[in-house]
C-alpha cells in the first residue's frame, strides 16, 4: 500500500512501516533507521503523532494499529474525495448554465498545436475510470506509443483498454513486441485493414479525435452528446468486425499451462500462486489474458484452446 495516497510523506511512511515492525523505538533507533539526523526523525514522528499514527511516552513512540489509523485516514481522505467530486458536478452544471447561448459549444472543443493535443491526451486517459476505447492509424501520430505514459497509469488503475489498430501499422519493424508488451499487461487488441480515423474514448464521458490539415496539428473533444453516442457506436462496430491480434506468449507461455492445467485440477487462484511461486494477481492477469485470446467464457473452454493449440 502506498501511503502518499493518505497525504503521507515518504520519510513518515517509513518511519511508520519501521515503528509497525519493530514495535515501540527511542527516537535515536529511528532516526538510525530512516538515516536522518535525531532533529529531522523528531519532526516526523511529531508530525505522525499529530496524524495519530503514533503515540510517544518521552523520547520513545509507537505505531497505533493501522488497521485504525490508517482507517480513518482512509475514510477521511474518501469523504474529502466524495466533497470534490460534488463540487465539480456543482461547478460543471454551473459552468454549462453560464455558457448561455454558447452551452452547445462546449460539448465540442477544437484545440490546435502539438502541446494542446498532447495535454487532452493525457487528460482523457488520466480520467478514465473503467474502459478506453481507441483506434489507432498506421500513419504518425501526436503522441508515441512508448512515450504514453498515461496508458500505463491508467492500466495500473485497472481501466480497460480495447484498441483497434490497422494492419499496415503491424508490419513495421517492433511494433509487434511493442503490442505483445501490451498485451501482456492486459490490454485487448485488435486488427483491421483500414480505420477511418483516429480515436480516444474514456468511459462514456470524452473522446478524443485528432486532426491534421496543410501540417497543422489539431484535435476535437468531444463530450457527453449525441456525437459521442455516434463515434461509440463507430467503435463497437469496428471491433465487432476486427479480428485478434495474436502474438506468441514468449516465456510467459509455459507459465499460462501451468496454471490452466492446475486450474483444470480444481485449484484456486490463490492455491496456484502459491504452487507456481508467482502472486495472484499474475494468475488472474494471464488468465483473463488467455480467455480474451481463446474468446472463451469459461476457465474450461480455455483448457480446451490451449490443447488444439499446442496441436499446432
Amino acid at each position: 500500500m502506498d501511503l502518499a495516497t493518505l497525504g503521507i510523506a515518504a520519510d513518515e511512511e517509513r518511519a511508520y512501516r519501521h515503528l509497525v515492525t519493530h514495535g515501540r523505538n527511542p527516537v535515536t533507533d529511528v532516526a538510525a533507521a530512516l538515516g536522518l539526523p535525531i532533529p529531522e526523525a523528531t519532526a516526523v514522528l511529531n508530525s505522525l503523532h499529530e496524524a495519530g499514527l503514533v503515540s510517544v511516552e518521552g523520547d520513545t513512540y509507537r505505531a497505533a494499529p493501522p488497521e485504525l489509523a490508517l482507517r480513518a485516514l482512509l475514510v477521511r481522505r474518501r469523504d474529502e474525495l466524495g466533497r470534490a467530486e460534488a463540487a465539480l458536478s456543482d461547478l460543471a452544471a454551473a459552468f454549462q448554465t453560464g455558457q448561455g447561448d454558447d452551452s452547445l459549444r462546449t460539448l465540442v472543443e477544437v484545440v490546435v498545436g502539438h502541446e494542446e493535443v498532447r495535454r487532452r491526451f493525457t487528460q482523457v486517459q488520466s480520467a478514465a475510470t473503467s474502459r478506453v476505447r481507441a483506434f489507432v492509424k498506421a500513419e504518425h501520430t501526436v503522441v508515441a506509443a512508448e512515450d504514453n505514459a498515461a496508458e500505463a497509469e491508467a492500466l495500473q488503475r485497472g481501466v480497460r483498454y480495447d484498441v483497434v489498430v490497422e494492419r499496415p501499422l503491424l508490419e513495421r519493424p517492433g511494433v509487434l513486441d511493442q503490442v505483445a508488451a501490451a498485451v501482456g499487461a492486459g490490454e485487448r487488441i485488435r486488427a483491421t485493414q483500414e480505420l477511418p480515423l483516429r480515436m480516444l474514448i474514456a468511459d462514456d464521458d470524452v473522446a478524443l479525435v485528432p486532426l491534421a490539415s496543410d501540417g497543422e496539428v489539431g484535435a476535437v473533444v468531444v463530450r457527453r452528446s449525441g456525437l459521442l453516442d455516434a463515434l461509440a457506436g463507430l467503435f463497437e462496430r469496428t471491433w465487432e468486425r476486427s479480428r485478434d491480434v495474436l502474438v506468441p506468449l514468449g516465456d510467459g507461455e509455459e507459465l499460462d499451462e501451468q496454471i490452466v492445467s492446475l486450474l483444470l485440477q480444481g485449484y484456486g487462484d490463490k492455491a496456484i500462486s502459491h504452487q507456481l511461486a508467482v502472486s495472484p494477481r499474475t494468475v488472474q492477469r494471464r488468465v483473463r489474458l488467455l480467455m480474451d485470446r481463446a474468446d472463451a467464457t469459461s476457465r474450461i473452454q480455455l483448457g480446451f484452446w490451449l490443447a488444439q493449440r499446442n496441436e499446432r
